[in-house]
């Protein structure tokens, strides 16, 4: 349609001589813009053409695959953008993720992408409550450390410690929800936290403060 508009008879030129290459530019403009399957440079587009019709003249008339230095001095182009109009030539088509990869059998290229840790999301977390557990009682601090570090029940550290199940659930409790609002509170005000050591780097965790000596059981403390 192109063709016919900007056709003009009064030039005095056959309308084949003139469709034909409007066409064929065409086809190609759409090629170039619309078909690629990743964004490639126009002038990387220009050298890939180049560079494709070079190798298959070198390699009819020498019979085998030429080097870049080769199809560079033939194209008078730098091997550098040899290299680029090749990356180009397999960028038209890109390989599906649910292809197999070379050398590996039965993996698809899916397969060798990595996923999300889930247990980066808590680096951020103990890095935040650290300094607060130093700030912590000996006896607070060593029931979290029973609970959370040595996955010990609540009535194994009550047995542990001398206090009733019942004490050692509320100490938890209150001790947690103290950490959580200090975390909250200098997440607000942006501050590193009470223990924070030179240029607001928080010091590692302390270890579990020495067990007091176990007690009978009160219960009701």
């Amino acid at each position: 349609m192109k063709a016919v508009r900007r056709y003009d008879p009064a030039r005095g030129s056959a309308f084949e001589s003139f469709a034909v290459p409007t066409i064929v530019g065409e086809v190609k403009r759409h090629f170039r813009d619309h078909m690629w399957g990743v964004h490639v440079p126009r002038r990387v587009q220009e050298l890939r053409s180049r560079v494709r019709t070079v190798r298959h003249e070198l390699l009819g008339t020498r019979g085998r695959t030429p080097t870049v230095a080769e199809i560079a001095a033939h194209a008078r182009m730098s091997e550098k953008e040899v290299l680029a109009a090749m990356e180009a030539i397999d960028s038209f088509a890109p390989a599906s993720l649910d292809s197999a990869t070379p050398g590996a059998e039965g993996r698809t290229f899916l397969d060798t992408l990595g996923s999300e840790d889930p247990c980066l999301d808590f680096v951020v977390d103990r890095v935040a409550v650290a300094p607060r557990l130093r700030e912590l009682p000996p006896r607070e601090r060593q029931i979290l450390y029973l609970r959370f570090f040595r996955d010990m029940t609540q009535t194994q550290i009550a047995d542990q410690l001398g206090l009733s199940q019942m004490h050692v659930s509320r100490l938890i409790t209150r001790t947690c929800r103290r950490l959580r609002e200090e975390v909250e509170a200098a997440e607000r005000t942006g501050d590193a936290g009470p223990a924070a050591g030179r240029g607001g780097r928080p010091p590692a965790a302390a270890g579990p403060p020495r067990s007091p000596r176990a007690r009978p059981r009160r219960h009701g403390v």
